[in-house]
């Protein structure tokens, strides 16, 4: 049954008259007929007789009586879309069941594995402390009422069941995915503490954040070749990279220490090719790479100026380059045993070149006013030679300085193409991103816990954040909708949930799905909630 508008000319005039009709079949065709003609529309609006008509019938209808209170009364909206997306993520991911598996038998007096996620959602949409966290999951529809001291024993918690809550996520990524963990990429940062202190975890060391007066931790990830987190480690904050390296391979090759037998089930360990930053490479990290029934295969990036084999040999190597990629160019080098791969970006090697002319022109104009403060200026130093009281530009360092332009140097022990094992240490940049999103996006950093505990609580949280950010992206990619984070989590959030009550009766209506949120529904597979819900 429905209302329908039909004109008829009288007189030289055309009118609309407002009916009421239905459809029906006859002989299996759809037909309408009408029921009442209730008079002509300028007439029926003139008088308000429509108004009164709708009003009357909404008393018939339970969600249009809610629809009319929405626009009389006084309402409060919470936001909804997110919390309905990463919810499914979360549960399909396993999270639900594993944190539920690991509190059993606890009494914590609160939801522990709802607060998880209302620290895991806080992260991706509104990074801040736990404090403002707290106060935060007030205005999010369908979490639990959250106290500081819920998120301070949940981020305890999670710091002390990572081992457990890693391996069985492991776990439950290859049987999902049925993935080989053909390619591991590992990195590694540092997260400054704001606190003065130093305890056994927060320790002063090398600084990526440039803040030395801080004592920070050492995080590394491992990722496979889709971007997808493997692995995440804390380490203290004095930790230097070929150490938390080693201890990541150690962790990989031993399996969380599960059963040897197992071991090749679920790492693939003849076919793991591990890459890793120039920082990464040591003797001994080679070595543990290398040893043992099942050795890893490896692309490393080399530190061109610290190793001599590489400034004095490798880079001095004669032969062609092979065109791989634009400003992509690769070179092959044996010496005895070892294989390396020159890269050139002929792009960079301009621009190495054109700094290092003009700081050798900007030398030459202060060596005529005097050269002792340049010897300590690092930037200068590596041009000059000093000789008794003279100092002078040393062409030969020059000269050696120019081999490095637009360059980087890989060591290999696969047998993969140069051009493949070029392109496969390029794919870094999963790693690098990782970092990034969860520094910024994720806000990982800067921490202000005061118990090691709670921050590595805090780091493990960021890292659940970022595995559900991965999911939804790679979701997205398969759907082939390309939207920036930012304006898809600004997108989702503007899907709220607007709680009211008529005649004892409660209500929650969802508003529209703006801008990509239907599409980012679709691509994880929720269905959105009906327009209007009666609650119980």
């Amino acid at each position: 049954m429905f209302f329908r508008y039909k004109r008829s000319l009288q007189n030289g005039a055309t009118y609309e008259y407002l009916q009421i009709a239905e459809s029906y079949r006859l002989e299996g065709k759809p037909r309408q007929r009408v029921l009442a003609t209730l008079g002509r529309r300028d007439r029926l609006e003139a008088e308000g007789k429509i108004d009164s008509l709708v009003e009357s019938l909404a008393k018939f209808s339970q969600k249009y009586r809610a629809l009319k209170a929405l626009s009389l009364e006084a309402r409060t909206a919470k936001l909804w879309g997110p919390v309905l997306i990463f919810d499914r993520l979360w549960e399909e991911q396993g999270l639900l069941e594993i944190l539920n598996k690991l509190v059993d038998g606890r009494k914590f007096g609160f939801d522990l594995e709802r607060v998880a996620f209302a620290m895991v959602l806080q992260r991706l949409i509104a990074p801040g402390s736990d404090l403002q966290g707290s106060e935060w999951a007030r205005t999010v529809e369908g979490l639990p009422e959250i106290a500081l001291q819920h998120l301070d024993r949940t981020n305890g918690f999670l710091a002390e069941n990572r081992e457990e809550l890693e391996r069985a996520l492991f776990a439950r990524d290859r049987d999902l995915f049925s993935q080989e963990l053909d390619v591991v990429f590992l990195d590694t940062t540092s997260i400054a503490i704001h606190r003065d202190e130093e305890t056994e975890w927060r320790k002063r060391g090398y600084s990526r954040d440039h803040r030395p007066d801080l004592p920070q931790m050492v995080l590394s990830i491992a990722v496979d070749g889709q971007g997808w987190p493997v692995s995440w480690e804390v380490f203290p904050g004095n930790t230097a990279d070929p150490v938390a390296f080693e201890a990541m391979i150690t962790k990989l090759r031993t399996g969380f220490a599960v059963a040897p037998a197992k071991l090749a089930t679920r790492f693939r360990i003849g076919h793991v090719v591990v890459v890793a930053d120039r920082g990464m490479m040591g003797k001994k990290s080679l070595d543990l790479l290398t040893e043992g029934q099942a050795p890893y295969d490896y692309i490393l990036g080399c530190r061109m100026r610290k190793q001599k084999e590489i400034s004095a040999e490798v880079l001095g190597w004669a032969g062609r380059y092979e065109d791989v990629a634009p400003n992509l160019k690769v070179k092959e080098v044996r010496i005895e045993d070892r294989r390396y791969v020159i890269c050139l970006n002929e792009e960079e090697k301009r621009k190495d070149e054109a700094a290092r002319l003009a700081i050798l022109d900007a030398l030459r104009e202060k060596l005529t006013g005097g050269a002792k403060n340049l010897i300590g200026n690092k930037g200068y130093a590596r041009y000059l030679r000093v000789a008794k009281d003279a100092v002078q530009i040393d062409e030969d360092k020059v000269l050696l300085e120019s081999r490095f332009d637009g360059k980087y140097v890989l060591r290999t022990n696969t047998e993969l193409p140069a051009a493949e094992v070029a392109k496969t240490y390029k794919s870094l940049w999963r790693v690098e991103r990782a970092f990034r999103e969860t520094k910024s996006t994720l806000e990982v950093r800067p921490v202000f816990h005061h118990r090691d505990d709670t921050t590595i609580g805090h780091i493990v949280a960021g890292f659940l954040a970022l595995r559900l950010e991965v999911d939804l992206q790679r979701r997205l990619d398969e759907h082939k909708i390309d939207v920036s984070w930012p304006t898809l989590m600004r997108d989702l959030s503007q899907v709220q949930a607007v709680h009211l009550q008529v005649d004892g009766q409660s209500y929650r209506l969802r508003t529209d799905l703006q801008g990509v949120a239907h599409q980012a529904f679709q691509a994880a597979g929720v269905r959105p909630p009906s327009a209007v819900t009666i609650c119980d």
